[in-house]
């Protein structure tokens, strides 16, 4: 299985610090058990204006990552009933809340806890299983089009589920940085939980709302129809926030899901061509000056042999 992945973690404009953090574990990552091949993908967003934030955020993808030490799940008796690595991304979550939790409880005496959302996205060559808390972000995107993305545990957000806001007005609104589930906050966190089936060429996106609170569906859509690379997308998405105005910190992962050859081919000439395209057409036309030039000089040199 081949995964193309690039990610990228920003300050923005208007923080001092930045408190969000991410994790990309492949097949090569040290100690690795819990599958033969495929990707974790974790990006963890600290609470702004706690106490400890990036700690927190630095700690949750720490334990997420400790996840791949374990073996792989069973088989399961009922094909209907696979949960996969549900079950094993839950349980890092739990642990990363506790963990916060008491940390919270034990050293830090403020009515302002640390905490931190908090995205893992576990990638497996025919499914990719997902659990969230908070409003970092993960879409499912195929040919240019987002085929659903997870839910935002925001204010704004349940606002708009209970018709009181409008999803324009919810991106507008001031409030949309308050989140109402959190990593290490409280005693107990509440997780969802997504398994989507992938195929090849499908694309994955990880964002903080860093990204998606200074850009909109409709700015980011582009950039994936543009059928660049990763490594070309990411530094873009995070441009554009920053042109948008940069608010908060921005941290994005873009992963490409067993591109084709003859898509990674494509993706490689263009890029070259535009890395290098100036300097060959300033050689090509070196070489026909210089031609042009010794062929005058030829013919002249020849028509004055005749004299």
């Amino acid at each position: 299985m081949r995964i193309e992945v690039a990610a990228q973690t920003d300050i923005g404009r208007r923080k001092r610090k930045n408190e969000d953090y991410y994790g990309v574990f492949r097949e090569d990552t040290p100690g690795l058990a819990l599958f033969p091949e495929g990707a974790l993908l974790v990006v963890a967003d600290g609470l702004g204006g706690h106490l400890g934030g990036e700690i927190a955020s630095k700690l949750a993808v720490s334990i997420a990552k400790d996840m791949l030490k374990l073996p792989p799940p069973p088989p399961p008796v009922d094909p209907g009933d696979d949960e996969g690595f549900i079950p094993y991304i839950k349980d890092a979550i739990t642990r990363a809340n506790e963990n916060i939790f008491k940390t919270n409880q034990d050293l830090i005496k403020s009515d302002r806890p640390m905490g931190t959302t908090l995205l893992v996205a576990l990638v497996t060559p025919k499914k990719v299983y997902i659990g969230n808390v908070g409003d970092t972000r993960c879409y499912h995107l195929r040919d240019g089009e987002i085929l659903t993305k997870t839910q935002d545990h925001s204010w704004v957000d349940e606002q708009v589920q209970l018709g009181l806001m409008s999803k324009s007005e919810a991106e507008s609104d001031s409030r949309r940085n308050i989140v109402t589930r959190s990593v290490g906050t409280h005693p107990i966190v509440d997780i969802d939980t997504y398994t989507w089936h992938i195929v090849p060429g499908d694309m994955l996106l990880l964002c903080t709302d860093g990204l998606v609170n200074m850009c909109k569906d409709a700015e980011i859509i582009p950039e994936f129809r543009k059928n660049d690379s990763p490594a070309e997308i990411v530094p873009r998405l995070v441009a554009m926030a920053n042109d948008n105005g940069g608010r908060d910190n921005i941290t994005v992962i873009v992963a490409d899901i067993s591109p084709s050859a003859s898509t990674v081919f494509r993706r490689r000439l263009k890029s070259f061509s535009r890395k290098r395209g100036a300097g060959i057409l300033w050689f090509l036309l070196w070489v026909i000056w210089s031609g042009l030039c010794i062929s005058f000089g030829y013919f002249l040199a020849a028509g004055f042999g005749d004299i």
